[in-house]
């Protein structure tokens, strides 16, 4: 019984309010990433122009309350402190109402950062803004942007890798097969794949 619930209640959190706001088409794989200016948890303003050595990034739409975006935070942390040192650092946003959801408050943000040692920005989306530009539409949702000259390139789009439940148990890790791939200055063989996670939480 316990296990249906539990079921039922991912279930709903997949459902409700997971559809994007009409006329919202966010970026395809290819298409240029536009700049943002976001809230920190330390309350300063973060851009990706800021990241001066980057060779690109790796953009979670992410928040605290998705028990599918819990599930992947130590798999975020790693994919940070792997990636980040050589010029792709992970850049976390929070878009959901937080009037609706209390728990993905700024507040709670910064609470929830600290108990995780976050070695990320973790920034508010709060007028919800960047989310729709992206075309984010679950928790968590990934977008790898490459540098190229002065331009940000998206180069995937989707899930981190193939199982929300055991990380033990992936077999395709897409984030990182993609990222290993732009190292190498290779191309991305797998660019775009379905994002697993509670839908984001859209103002009304």
């Amino acid at each position: 019984m316990k296990k249906f619930l539990s079921l039922l209640t991912i279930s709903v959190l997949l459902v409700v309010s997971g559809f994007a706001p009409k006329g919202i088409q966010g970026y395809k794989v290819g298409d240029k990433a536009i700049d943002f200016k976001l809230k920190n948890i330390d309350s300063k303003l973060v851009s990706l122009s800021d990241f001066t050595s980057a060779k690109g990034f790796i953009v979670v739409f992410t928040c605290n309350h998705c028990p599918f975006a819990v599930k992947y935070e130590d798999r975020i942390i790693a994919l940070d402190k792997k990636y980040a040192s050589q010029g792709y650092p992970v850049v976390a946003i929070n878009p959901n109402d937080e009037v609706s959801y209390p728990d993905d408050s700024f507040e709670n943000m910064k609470i929830r950062a600290k108990d995780k040692a976050f070695s990320f920005p973790y920034l508010r989306d709060e007028s919800q803004e960047i989310a729709k530009a992206y075309g984010a539409l679950k928790t968590p949702h990934i977008y790898i942007l490459k540098k190229v000259k002065n331009e940000l390139i998206v180069e995937y789009i989707g899930a981190i890798d193939d199982n929300t439940d055991d990380a033990q148990a992936v077999k395709e890790r897409y984030v990182e097969n993609a990222i290993n791939a732009l190292l190498a200055s290779n191309e991305v063989k797998t660019k775009e794949t379905k994002a697993i996670g509670c839908g984001i939480k859209w103002k009304k």
